[in-house]
């Protein structure tokens, strides 16, 4: 140890003596360790962002979705339909439930585009005709009041659950519970106001983002006794009418193993009965998985990306101690005279290249986790998380760097002869 003492303090006199030489020598270190640590912890942030998005909509959980199809899916007889029906229908609901025995829950919706009114406020939000199980399944919590039961259900209550952003532009200084509002031409008592909920972003092109707090939350029997199944829209001049029973269904099985096999049982239920394609299926447990082979395949791309500049990094370092070698020979000739061995002379150009890369390596991880964290707070959309094992990592990588690099300086230094290294100039 007090040989390796003696070595370090001699080390570090020597890199003292050349200070901006052995600076510029350790910020390609430094740059690369912090470029390494910042790439990484973007990808992680991005990644866990995205995985988060899509566990929100439930790893057991299968969505199916009534979509839209084109005109000339539509088109009758080469005639556009006047009107157009598509989507989920109850019997498909039926079907699916009598026939998958791996369904432990079911989640029937209903959404509905609507004017909603309160004497003279009126917010253009979204009427979802659900069940009782919607709050669970969205993770929606009440601010006040009750969700809606299985009895409104049954008993075709004209109950509204209100969203927050609904229940403050239209009750701007009144508790909205127990207040009435208006969905058409029918009014809702209000039971229950839910809590601000964090709009969820678009998934890939497999689901549109959904804001959930301008939405009210009506019976699913009330609503398709109230507003039917055909939905008239007069728009500049002409009538469009649509005609849709369901607009998706959230379909829960008891654990992600059963999600795979349960898949083509659902599709096999509804498919035959939609040759339109007017149906579509989105499974969060398979875009999780897409989401972390993309973030792994990411984290390689930025993570290679950023060991360029260490590799640069300890490039200049074997450079700066060649050099070093050159301008010292004579010192390692009286070394070697007094008696230092070949090892004691490695030791020594060995121990100077591992400060440089070690201090280059700890200055870059500051640096590396500060980068994050200011690219955050100049740009909150972008999410970022500094991981221990790419801080452990990047550290590593530079120490070793320095030594795989230092190596062959400090063996060529070694390998001098004493006689030929004194009688250099």
């Amino acid at each position: 140890m007090g040989r390796i003492w003696r070595g370090l303090t001699l080390g570090l006199k020597s890199l003292l003596l050349h200070k901006l030489r052995s600076g510029l020598t350790v910020l390609g270190i430094v740059f690369g360790v912090a470029a390494v640590i910042s790439m990484l912890a973007i990808a992680e942030g991005s990644s866990r962002d995205a995985q988060e998005r899509i566990r929100a909509l439930g790893a057991t959980n299968i969505i199916i979705r009534s979509v839209k199809p084109s005109d000339e899916a539509q088109a009758t007889g080469g005639r556009p339909a006047r009107i157009l029906n598509y989507g989920i229908k109850y019997d498909d609901y039926e079907r699916i439930l009598a026939t998958v025995p791996t369904i432990r829950k079911a989640l029937p919706i209903r959404e509905i585009r609507k004017g909603i009114r309160r004497l003279q406020y009126t917010l253009d939000g979204l009427v979802v005709g659900t069940t009782q199980d919607y709050a669970e399944f969205n993770h929606l919590e009440m601010e006040r009041g009750r969700f809606l039961t299985a009895a409104d259900n049954e008993k075709y209550q004209n109950y509204a659950v209100l969203a927050s952003t609904t229940a403050s532009t239209l009750f701007p200084y009144e508790d909205p519970v127990g207040q009435t509002v208006r969905l058409g031409s029918d009014y809702y008592t209000v039971i229950g106001v839910t809590k601000e909920r964090a709009s969820t972003a678009g998934v890939g092109g497999s689901l549109a983002a959904k804001d959930y707090n301008k939405d009210v939350y009506i019976p699913l029997n009330t609503c398709k006794v109230r507003f039917g199944e055909r939905i008239i829209n007069n728009r500049s001049g002409s009538m469009e009418a649509e005609e849709t029973q369901l607009s998706q269904i959230t379909l829960q099985v008891a654990s992600i193993d059963l999600v795979q096999p349960t898949v083509p049982l659902i599709v096999a239920a509804y498919d035959k009965y939609h040759p339109k394609k007017d149906v579509e299926k989105t499974v969060p447990y398979d875009l999780l998985l897409e989401a972390q082979r993309t973030a792994r395949q990411f984290s390689i791309i930025l993570g290679t990306i950023a060991a360029i500049s260490l590799l640069v990094g300890g490039i200049g370092i074997m450079n700066i101690m060649l050099a070093t070698v050159t301008e010292r020979t004579r010192e390692i000739g009286i070394r070697r005279a007094l008696g230092a061995k070949r090892k004691d002379i490695t030791q020594q150009f060995l121990i100077e290249t591992v400060v440089l890369s070690g201090v280059g390596g700890v200055l870059g991880v500051i640096i590396g986790i500060a980068i994050p964290q200011i690219i955050v707070y100049f740009i909150p959309d972008q999410k970022a998380f500094v991981t221990g094992s790419s801080v452990l990592l990047s550290f590593g990588i530079s120490v070793a760097i320095g030594i795989l690099f230092g190596l062959y300086p400090a063996r060529r230094a070694a390998m001098m002869d004493p006689i030929e290294a004194l009688r250099h100039e």
